[in-house]
């Protein structure tokens, strides 16, 4: 008797265990993702599976492309919203604020822990580093995009979008800054850079990714150091615009004619792309010298593609009161100046801020 007591005891505490399992299942929250769409190539449509160059972009929504990825249920809880239907080639200095105050607006929100924001890939780099230098939050941002359209035979944007949502998730991601995960690599906002036209592994990071993801687990690696978000003097929420700066490509043969339609626009500043360490032609001196004259800043980079550039190497920069940038490529190095424009417009401090970033 006492034998089938016990045994009955056994099965009752066996049962509200079993019980209990479900519960426990169903009282852990996932977390709550925001997936912004801006358009781009990931939501994209050719007229037949074997385009994958020859497309149109930036014809799918955000519910589509979320739909197409029934797997980020088991993830997260996601949300879409419709911010711009534009090919990335097409974001400017007003666009890219009001996507940044969209942005800081859900990280202010309780109910938002990540937010991933599909993006065409011409411009990803250079809206993830504004990003990256002018959100004020530690909650993981992470754009994502594609090289093939959503019709493309072995389509690469709903596993990126996979990834992405699985980045944000991660509460390792939280702190890390602004990242970028594209064809499995998590990618730091300051580093990475589109180095190819066409292929999948278009996206490359100077000094490597900060980890990958393998299986749906994001691994971490490294960290950035250098300010970022939270760090950074910079708050989308003080910027009502951005000063116009614009970027000089450097070439055999070049002339005055571009340097002087720019400044005569209204630039305040021109950055610079080199040749090798950011050179000036010795028929450019005194264009050069005759800008920074007339007021506009002159800021040294290399068309290279990496390598920091040397003060007073290629250009007596004390001499002439110009700033070269660190490692910046172009496209960079005028947002950062732009950004800095809006703080100081002494010399000196501009040179500080590109040191720092």
């Amino acid at each position: 008797m006492k034998h089938m007591i016990c045994s009955g005891k056994w099965w009752l505490m066996l049962l509200l265990l079993v019980m209990a399992v479900p519960f426990a299942q169903a009282s852990e929250e996932k977390p709550n993702i925001v997936i912004l769409a801006t358009g781009g190539t990931i939501a994209g449509s050719g007229a037949s599976s074997a385009n994958v160059s020859a497309y149109q972009s930036a014809v799918v929504g955000v519910d589509k492309l979320i739909a197409a990825v029934p797997e980020l249920k088991d993830v997260a809880s996601v949300r879409g919203e419709q911010v711009f239907q534009i090919g990335s080639e097409s974001f400017n200095n007003e666009r890219w604020l009001t996507l940044a105050r969209r942005v800081s607006e859900l990280q202010n929100s309780p109910d938002v822990d990540g937010i991933v924001i599909t993006h065409g890939t011409d411009t990803m780099e250079e809206t993830a580093y504004l990003l990256n230098l002018t959100l004020k939050s530690d909650k993981p941002v992470v754009l994502v995009g594609s090289m093939r359209p959503s019709t493309a035979l072995s389509a690469d944007g709903p596993l990126n979008l996979y990834n992405a949502v699985v980045v944000a998730a991660d509460p390792k991601a939280s702190g890390m800054g602004v990242l970028v995960v594209m064809n499995d690599d998590i990618h730091s906002a300051r580093d990475v850079t589109k180095s190819s036209s066409l292929k999948v592994e278009a996206f490359h990071s100077l000094y490597g990714p900060l980890g990958e993801v393998v299986e749906g687990q994001p691994r971490f690696y490294r960290a950035p150091i250098r300010p970022h978000t939270t760090q950074s003097e910079f708050s989308v929420d003080d910027i009502a615009s951005m000063p116009e700066v614009d970027v000089v490509y450097t070439h055999g043969n070049m002339n005055r004619v571009p340097m002087d339609a720019f400044i005569a626009h209204g630039s305040k500043a021109l950055i610079w792309a080199g040749f090798g360490n950011g050179s000036v032609p010795d028929y450019m001196d005194a264009v050069l010298e005759e800008a920074r004259a007339r007021g506009v800043f002159i800021v040294r980079t290399t068309r290279t593609g990496s390598g920091a550039v040397v003060r007073n190497g290629e250009a007596e920069d004390d001499k002439y009161d110009y700033i070269v940038v660190d490692d910046q490529n172009p496209a960079k190095a005028r947002l950062l100046m732009a950004l800095a424009l809006t703080k100081t417009t002494d010399t000196a401090k501009l040179q500080e801020i590109f040191w720092k970033y």
